[in-house]
């Protein structure tokens, strides 16, 4: 397991190990505290630090989840920290760095949010932390990408949050399209958290039956599919024209993502992850199915695309490989 252990003594003056399940968020914002709020509301974890640049907005937002501690299903430390605090976490989640506007894609943010997280990054390894790092700050690819080459950690305990919330988002309008149950829809998401998405439709399945098969033998439209895709990657635009930002369904799946950590879950989610020439790429972070543990990433699994489906995950892999050597070469 990747938390700490500590020592603690019995009344009887006996020694017995626990694992500390420590977690920090960097960036108290709207993604971080949607995620906050969800780590109280579900538990698993023993301390939860917060730290942002804004010291007594921290400060505020752990004496208002604390005071919801007698009502969540765990007792649980919050504080506001610093980045001493990280020296001793399990895991560590990035959510800092400016927001995408009304109008701006994610990769409008890359520049100035990697000199952010740059600095985060430095921050966080001189405590002398050597856990995992989960990237949610955006454009999130190129940003894991950024924290990997910056911390120095193995490639398998930096990812990010990847086409996780792309994935959900899939889910539901699958399940909404067809009238059932989301938990029962097993689709995924790959490539860029953002507008190169794509879907391998002929890896998509409604219980135990293909989707493509369900569309055929029901006489539906395959023109739905590509709705059901442009309803994924337009959400987001739709939702911060609507209300400026778009925070709990991140939040959500952030928490989803550490839990599968902490539990040593074995899970497989659509992280940003590092590819080393699978799917025909590498030297590239990239949302993918993989599988998730206490060590991180424990396995990447690589499906087998169509031409068609290969083409578009290389145009959005070499989008992004451009955007890093055109736009990074000077902070990295």
């Amino acid at each position: 397991m990747c938390s700490i252990i500590i020592p603690l003594k019995t009344a009887k003056g006996g020694i017995i190990m626990i694992e500390k399940r420590k977690v920090v968020i960097v960036g108290a914002g709207f993604v971080g505290m949607s995620m906050a709020y969800s780590v109280l509301n579900q538990g698993g974890v023993e301390e939860l630090v917060l730290i942002d640049i804004d010291q007594n907005k921290t400060q505020g937002e752990a004496m208002d989840l604390s005071h919801g501690l007698p009502y969540a299903p765990q007792r649980m430390e919050i504080k506001a920290g610093d980045y001493e605090d990280c020296k001793d976490a399990s895991v560590i989640v990035i959510t800092a760095g400016l927001n995408q506007k009304p109008g701006q894609s994610r990769l409008d943010l890359t520049v100035a949010n990697a000199k952010i997280v740059k600095d985060i990054t430095e921050k966080i390894m001189a405590s002398g932390f050597n856990g995992i790092i989960v990237v949610a700050s955006n454009p999130v690819d190129v940003m894991t990408y950024v924290v990997a080459k910056v911390s120095g950690l193995p490639k398998g305990r930096v990812f990010g949050s990847g086409t996780v919330l792309d994935t959900a988002r899939l889910r539901y309008l699958i399940a909404d399209y067809l009238e059932i149950s989301s938990k029962n829809v097993h689709a995924y998401i790959l490539g860029e958290h953002g507008d190169s998405s794509l879907v391998p439709w002929e890896h998509c399945y409604v219980g135990c039956k293909r989707m493509l098969d369900i569309m055929k033998d029901n006489n539906l439209p395959t023109e739905d599919l590509k709705k059901i895709h442009d309803g994924v990657w337009k959400a987001a635009y739709e939702i911060i024209e609507k209300k400026r930002a778009t925070y709990y369904g991140i939040g959500l799946a952030l928490n989803r993502i550490v839990k599968a950590i902490l539990n040593d879950e074995n899970a497989i989610l659509t992280v940003s992850t590092y590819l080393n020439d699978q799917y025909g790429q590498s030297d590239i972070y990239i949302g993918v199915p993989a599988i998730i543990n206490s060590s991180g990433i424990k396995e990447l699994l690589e499906l087998k695309l169509n031409s068609e489906d290969q083409a578009k995950l290389d145009k959005s892999c070499n989008m992004l490989k451009q955007i890093i050597q055109n736009d990074l070469k000077d902070i990295i």
